[in-house]
């Protein structure tokens, strides 16, 4: 398998490829794009599982960057993860370590970290995937990385199948960048307001029996499953590789996860395979 990293400075891609150097992989950073084909080939030759890392600086001219990336994909499959964060955390982490920033060094912070946002836009829309690492520890960065390239692995032996993430989280903390769609469960009983409920989660059995109690409950989770029967086999017939539901709550603790934990056992009941499960707020990843 050929995985190419890219994203923003800063946003954690050398955090990506050591998460695959722990996993097996051949990493190598900071490839020059003249050099991506002669890679790419060898790595194949070889039967490596192998990632790179690219960025910005890879060639002076992006165009070049975009068309020695067009050129392997013609001969070789590889999959591409873009790395992304918010302006304000991008130059906090520069902030703190005291570092200028490597696409412009000599300007000021906040325009070099525009100007490279811009440049990257084509490869971003590129991507396979995207993770926002606003929000995560390098810990939960490296989980998300790892169980994608699983899940490519285990999609490239039974056909290619439709890989779906699940994810909760608060609307107090912003909507998930990467969501195909967003379901707001604040409409739903809140657990938070049950003295013994509100220290757990909705994976606690407790919360569990409270929301499944609640026919408002039941009755948004059949809603959820026939919408997703119905849409899911369109998906394949697109051709549709991921699709990622995110289900928000006010403190992203309770009533999210509660669903999300309840879809996702219904999906592999029913045959859709095995969802990557998410819970931003809690830190959780599977």
């Amino acid at each position: 398998m050929l995985l190419i990293i890219t994203g923003l400075s800063g946003a954690g891609k050398s955090t990506a490829l050591h998460a695959l150097e722990d996993a097996g992989f051949f990493c190598t950073d900071n490839l020059p794009a003249s050099m991506l084909a002669a890679w790419a080939s060898h790595m194949v030759q070889q039967e490596y599982n192998a990632a790179v890392g690219i960025d910005i600086r890879s060639s002076e001219n992006p165009d070049l960057l975009y068309q020695a990336l067009a050129t392997i994909r013609q001969d070789l499959a590889w999959k591409m993860i873009f790395i992304d964060a918010s302006d304000k955390v991008l130059m906090r982490r520069f902030s703190t370590l005291k570092r200028r920033h490597p696409h412009l060094p000599d300007i000021p912070l906040q325009q070099a970290v525009a100007s490279e946002r811009q440049a990257l836009l084509s490869l971003q829309k590129q991507a396979d995937v995207v993770f926002d690492s606003s929000n995560l520890t390098p810990y939960q960065l490296s989980d998300l990385v790892e169980s994608f390239w699983k899940k490519q692995e285990a999609s490239s032996l039974d056909g290619q199948r439709l890989v779906c993430t699940l994810t909760s989280f608060s609307y107090q903390r912003g909507l998930p960048s990467t969501a195909d769609m967003v379901l707001d469960m604040r409409f739903l009983p809140n657990p938070h307001y049950q003295v013994e409920l509100a220290p757990l989660t909705g994976k606690d059995q407790a919360v569990q029996d409270f929301l499944q109690a609640k026919d408002d409950v039941q009755q948004a989770q059949q809603h959820i499953q026939d919408w997703l029967s119905f849409i899911w086999p369109r998906l394949q017939q697109e051709r549709k590789r991921y699709f990622t539901i995110a289900f928000g709550c006010s403190g992203g603790r309770h009533r999210s996860v509660y669903m999300t934990e309840m879809i996702a056992k219904w999906m592999q009941a029913q045959g859709m395979g095995e969802p990557i499960i998410r819970h931003r707020e809690i830190g959780d990843i599977q």
